[in-house]
Formats: structure tokens, sequence, C-alpha cells
């Protein structure tokens, strides 16, 4: 069991550093919302947005509030894997 665990990590190692290792420097690595702006202006270059955000947050303010999705979703994830797994066992 702990070859297997230790064989796990580093294979989770080997994906992550190995696409950053071989694209790192030449991937783009823009939003989506980047990418949409980009393609809009391409297809319309004259497009006016209909409206503007009532509160537009600054880059770190946006981060923290990704980060805490992220955290708020593996949450539900652990809890119902958790709860899965206890019913399981019982």
């Amino acid at each position: 069991m702990r070859k297997m665990n230790i064989l796990l990590i580093l294979a989770v190692i080997l994906l992550i550093a190995l696409p950053l290792g071989l694209y790192g420097k030449t991937a783009d690595f823009s939003g989506s919302d980047d990418q949409g702006t980009t393609a809009i202006t391409q297809v319309q270059p004259g497009y006016k947005p209909w409206f503007k955000p009532l509160w537009q947050p600054s880059g770190e303010v946006e981060s923290f509030f990704f980060a805490l999705e992220a955290a708020i979703g593996a949450g539900f994830i652990g809890y119902f894997l958790g709860v899965s797994k206890a019913k399981k066992e019982k």
C-alpha cells in the first residue's frame, strides 16, 4: 500500500511538472475572459458592451474569490466522498 501511495504521488508531481517544464515558457495562460474579449473584437471591432459591471474587484480580490470557490468545491467533494465511504463501511 505504501509503494502505491508513493507511486501515485510521483505520478501527480510528474503530471504537474512535465507540462510546465515543456510548455511553461511558451504557453499562453490568459483566462477565458481575455480570450473572449479578443475573439469579440476580431469578429466585430466596433462592439460596445451592453452594460458595465457594478463593481470591478482588484486582481488580488479576484484571485481570492477564485481560490475560495475552489476551496468550497473541494470541501463539498471531500464531504460527499467521506459520507459515501462511511456508508459503505457500515
